[in-house]
């Protein structure tokens, strides 16, 4: 018999499905209506869960899970599990770390360039029809910001940190960072206080695997970015404090931003659509065909490396 497999959040790659359901026998957790009597029909026989960073998975449903060996985390998030509870188990949690790097890195260019330079608002232009309206020449929008010498400070060196550096150091910005540590493998520099490091840049990105930092990008970190910095926020909605990022770009204390991540997803300050000043994703960095395959592949090879008694790649418990 094959090994039953819960899912808890689907995978939107057919190949990568076609495979999981060739190899076990998939119980489609995320489609069931009634989640307790099929956690309770099924629940005994569990030996592996998929499931999202997002979704996570709860002590409670791990409880209801006797047999099972591993939760392969379809993302890099991991605070919404319980990682505690899953050691004492001795369940193996992995996360498909790396696979995301270089779609969160390309999208986080694109936001700070579509903030500078007012993309989302000149395709609103077109789109309405007003720019074929306009009696003059001359578009009647606001000038952009020039992206390209920018100063950068990046908040958090890791994988994504680092790729995003990469791209922006090609488009002649400085770059500075904070982390837990300078690092002596980087040319850039680095500085130890983030509000002295908002001060110095005219565009702070957000790029930290902090997981349960919470607000760390608050009034007095905007206020030191100033009236000209950006705000780019690819990593979680908690690192900022989002009633202070409002009123700030209300205010005209930051230039504006670009967001991929929130507090409450998929609940979005509505206040936000209103703000042409702000370039607004839905959580979807990672969101190509090459990556999603990537996170899937490694998805399947966490679950085989376990069931076969093997030491999983990108294990985090």
């Amino acid at each position: 018999m094959k090994p039953e497999i819960l899912q808890l959040s689907p995978i939107l790659i057919p190949e990568i499905n076609a495979r999981l359901n060739e190899l076990y026998t998939v119980r489609a957790y995320f489609q069931q209506s009634d989640k307790a009597a099929y956690l309770a029909e099924h629940g005994a026989n569990i030996r592996g869960v998929i499931t999202g960073g997002h979704t996570g998975i709860t002590r409670a449903v791990m409880e209801q899970l006797p047999k099972v060996e591993v939760i392969a985390v379809n993302g890099v998030g991991t605070d919404a599990v319980d990682l505690a509870y899953a050691r004492d188990r001795g369940i193996r949690v992995t996360a498909t770390i790396g696979a995301l790097t270089e779609d969160v890195a390309d999208l986080t260019i694109g936001l700070l360039i579509s903030a500078c330079r007012g993309l989302g608002t000149g395709d609103r232009y077109v789109r309405s029809g007003a720019w074929a309206k306009t009696a003059t020449p001359l578009v009647p929008l606001p000038l952009a910001r020039q992206f390209s010498g920018m100063r950068i400070g990046i908040v958090g060196l890791g994988r994504v940190g680092r790729a995003v550096a990469t791209r922006a150091a090609a488009f002649g910005c400085p770059i500075s960072y904070t982390d837990l540590n300078a690092m002596s493998d980087v040319p850039y520099t680095f500085v130890s206080d983030l509000v002295e490091l908002a001060s110095q840049s005219d565009a702070l990105v957000v790029a930290a695997a902090a997981d349960k930092a919470q607000g760390i990008i608050n009034a007095r970190v905007l206020e030191a970015l100033g009236a000209e910095g950006y705000l780019i926020n690819v990593a979680r909605g908690s690192l900022v404090n989002e009633p202070d990022l409002i009123a700030a770009l209300q205010s005209g204390a930051i230039a504006g931003a670009g967001l991929d991540v929130f507090v409450d997803e998929p609940h979005v300050p509505p206040v936000l659509f209103d703000l042409e000043t702000v370039i607004l994703q839905p959580h979807r960095a990672s969101a190509t065909i090459q990556t999603r395959t990537r996170m899937g592949e490694m998805v399947l090879a966490s679950l085989a490396a376990v069931l076969e008694g093997k030491e999983p790649v990108g294990a985090v418990a």
